[in-house]
């Protein structure tokens, strides 16, 4: 069994891209929500949402000229850009030509290129087959994001693309460590991106469980903790991690930014209060025991953990599931909600709080969290004030617990420790 480590990060997130920036903006609790008129001419009760700003030189620096004809799949942008960031950070050529049989890709996405399908369909019904070009079907097949950093890469193990709704980017990096860990692969690119715009957000607003409120104040519309949180906030974005065997990292002398300890992923089956919408608790706590478990480590041992918490009604039953899940600590875990900055990421929520994360662990700090001033009772109740900073915390760190919960009651947790060579 090998030891499994994070060696790159990447990130293309609405408050900020790139890992340094990334970085800057969490100590500063960056916003990343605004007012998208797209939205308000189409007519949305919620009018804000948190989407990635990409220049012109971004894309030509990750696409070449022909590659970028015809590109309008959001998440396959977002998501190639920040996984050739992590390749990069972890001290990985990209450009090279090499064929490498013992690396691979297993990038999540929720769903792909729907403005390329939108413009597919408008031709189709035209008659004008001829007219959807030669990436149609690159950009909007799910696999289409883990096929193109694939080829980008030259990766000769599995290139796979998984997809669980809002456990995508932690079930991605769960894959590839069990890939890694059994000896299967040396290095895996993993992370998920999703989509932008109104054609991903459309039937969340159709649902009325968007904070439509704030539509004049976006800053304050993403409320985890809070008792009068309305609503999650619809994001995109995407975020990437190189992981390999502690051995080929140290053969390769490549930073080393965590290691991951191990995890857990299950369902809840929608039973016992489970839905497509809401989590059977008992299988939440059970994944969460059992990730400690398989992690060899006890409760007491972690020192924050960064939660799914939406800033919708089930963050109470969040809380309410970590704290039987540890045992009904008298001291709370600091805890923290990366969508209080940036809003919900959908498929890519995962793997943007898993980087947020792994800054954290590795750089010594604990974020804030925006609008939790006004904590919602059932929660204070529990945990009392003092496990939510509203404030950045400079704070030494060795274990991390990151959970994701998903529709269709998927769970998934992981375990992190900052590296040591013991």
């Amino acid at each position: 069994m090998n030891r499994v480590v994070i060696t790159g990060l990447g990130i293309v997130a609405p408050n900020a891209i790139g890992i340094d920036n990334f970085c800057e903006a969490l100590k500063n609790q960056k916003n990343g929500i605004q007012f998208q008129e797209r939205l308000r001419q189409l007519n949305f009760s919620c009018q804000i949402a948190g989407q990635p700003e990409i220049s012109k030189t971004l894309l030509n620096q990750s696409f070449s000229h022909l590659e970028q004809r015809g590109l309008k799949a959001n998440g396959l942008i977002y998501g190639v850009i920040a996984g050739l960031e992590a390749w990069k950070n972890a001290g990985l050529d990209s450009s090279s030509e090499a064929y490498l049989e013992e690396a691979g890709v297993l990038f999540g996405t929720g769903i792909l290129g729907v403005d390329k399908l939108k413009e597919a369909f408008d031709l189709i019904e035209n008659k004008q087959v001829r007219r959807l070009g030669s990436t149609s079907v690159v950009q909007t097949m799910a696999s289409g994001i883990s096929a193109f950093l694939g080829g980008k890469l030259g990766c000769g193990n599995q290139v796979s693309t998984n997809s669980s709704a809002c456990t995508t980017g932690t079930e991605s990096l769960l894959m590839a460590y069990e890939r890694i860990k059994h000896g299967q692969a040396e290095i895996m690119l993993a992370g998920s991106c999703s989509d932008s715009g109104p054609y991903v957000w459309g039937g969340f607003d159709a649902l009325r469980i968007l904070p439509h409120q704030y539509n004049s104040s976006p800053e304050s519309a993403s409320r985890p903790f809070s008792e009068t949180a309305a609503g999650f906030v619809p994001s995109s974005g995407a975020g990437a991690y190189v992981i390999e065997s502690l051995t080929n990292a140290k053969k390769r002398n490549a930073p080393i930014l965590a290691e991951i300890l191990g995890g857990q992923i299950n369902s809840g089956g929608q039973r016992n209060g489970g839905s497509m919408t809401a989590p059977n608790s008992k299988a939440v706590v059970n994944c969460i025991q059992k990730a400690l478990k398989n992690a060899k480590l006890k409760s007491s041992a972690i020192d924050t953990i960064n939660g799914h918490l939406t800033a919708t009604a089930m963050d109470s039953t969040e809380i309410e599931n970590w704290y039987h899940a540890l045992g009904k600590p008298t001291n709370f875990p600091l805890i923290n909600s990366l969508k209080s900055h940036i809003g919900h990421g959908l498929a890519a929520s995962g793997s943007m709080e898993l980087v947020a994360s792994i800054l954290q662990l590795n750089k010594g700090f604990v974020f804030g969290n925006r609008n939790a001033e006004d904590i919602h009772p059932k929660i204070e109740k529990l945990i009392g004030k003092k496990p939510i900073p509203l404030r950045t915390i400079e704070r030494k760190l060795t274990y991390l617990a990151k959970a994701s919960f998903g529709f269709g009651d998927v769970n998934a947790c992981v375990l992190l420790k900052k590296f040591d060579d013991h």
